[in-house]
């Protein structure tokens, strides 16, 4: 009712107008007649109100459907009454529809095109890598140890890169299974073992080993591997340690908890470490910061079903945990893989 009376007050302001004017011509004229006067302008004013009657009965829907908002694509066509109105503005949502669903087919054709690209220039990029890393692996000195890291600094950017770009279609690239937690927690520390040894900093492993989830190994590994990243980067001491503490709760429910002893983070980043590109205060002063490693531990976590807590105290360390819901421990029935 309100967007038809905004809609239709211009041509009562014009009525108004025209009635008055008309009064006053048949005053100046000489006429006398006051009952006349009224009697005309009533019947002239219920013509006016039945006209603006008949338009908002007819035309009801179509103000109703233009004052709420559609749910979802399927609801963005016109009204469903048939009037001029209404059926142009229909024909019109629908061709405009049509265009953008072409537009729309169009741009996820190219970015599909773009991620197929990514991934193969990733995997392009490997293997030099790992031919690199074959030539100097029985090396000795100085050069081949830091060619050696910056190696693994490239195939973590990598890495970083391809996950990211898989993220829209993680539904096509998973594979659940039962894993055991601490054979995941010593593979992922032991591919890290240069990182570690750079640093000075000891991985401190308590998982029971009967612990077990349900993961996916190749996601669930990527996270670890951001997580360890992450605790290394902002541990600056060396001699110091990170804790894998795995244990079990009630109602299947499995946490790993990854601790550092780092410099930790400011309470008043906390709240946004899970943003993209969100480096904070800590970003300022390690400049090799992202803000993209916590952001993809958090997007996978929950595209897996796992939830993510984060706790920090500055100058004390940061630790990170991983709850796997409605996973079992060892002995459990039922650990056939799906997909």
């Amino acid at each position: 009712m309100k967007l038809f009376l905004r809609e239709q007050t211009p041509l009562i302001i014009v009525y108004i107008a025209q009635l008055l004017i008309i009064t006053l011509i048949y005053r100046l004229d000489g006429g006398s007649a006051v009952e006349v006067s009224l009697y005309a302008g009533l019947l002239s004013t219920c013509l006016l109100l039945g006209y603006l009657a008949y338009r908002y009965l007819s035309n009801r829907s179509f103000y109703e459907r233009l004052q709420s908002l559609p749910g979802s694509l399927d609801e963005s066509g016109g009204p469903a009454q048939s009037s001029p109105l209404a059926d142009s503005l229909r024909t019109l949502l629908t061709q405009q529809f049509r265009l953008y669903q072409n537009d729309l087919h169009s741009y996820r054709h190219k970015l599909e095109e773009h991620i197929h690209f990514i991934n193969q220039w990733v995997h392009g990029m490997k293997t030099p890598l790992s031919v690199i890393h074959l030539i100097i692996q029985d090396k000795d000195g100085p050069p081949f140890t830091a060619i050696g890291d910056e190696l693994d600094r490239l195939k973590k950017g990598l890495d970083t890169v391809l996950y990211t770009a898989r993220l829209d279609t993680f539904e096509h690239d998973f594979y659940v299974e039962q894993l055991k937690l601490a054979d995941i927690v010593r593979s992922v520390t032991s591919e890290q073992k240069r990182l570690f040894i750079r640093k000075r900093v000891f991985p401190a492993i308590s998982v029971d080993s009967g612990i077990t989830i349900t993961s996916d190994e190749k996601w669930l590994t990527f996270v670890l591997t951001q997580l360890i990243t992450n605790a290394l980067r902002y541990t600056v001491e060396e001699g110091r340690f990170v804790h894998f503490h795995g244990y079990a709760e009630e109602q299947g429910r499995v946490t790993l908890e990854v601790r550092d002893e780092g410099v930790g983070i400011p309470s008043g980043d906390l709240p946004r470490v899970f943003d993209p590109y969100f480096t904070g205060v800590n970003g300022r002063s390690f400049q090799e910061s992202t803000g993209m490693g916590l952001y993809l531990v958090k997007q996978i976590c929950g595209k897996l079903g796992h939830e993510v807590e984060i706790s920090s105290e500055v100058g004390k360390g940061t630790a990170v945990r991983i709850i796997f819901s409605g996973h079992s421990a060892a002995g459990s029935a039922g650990s056939g893989a799906r997909r």
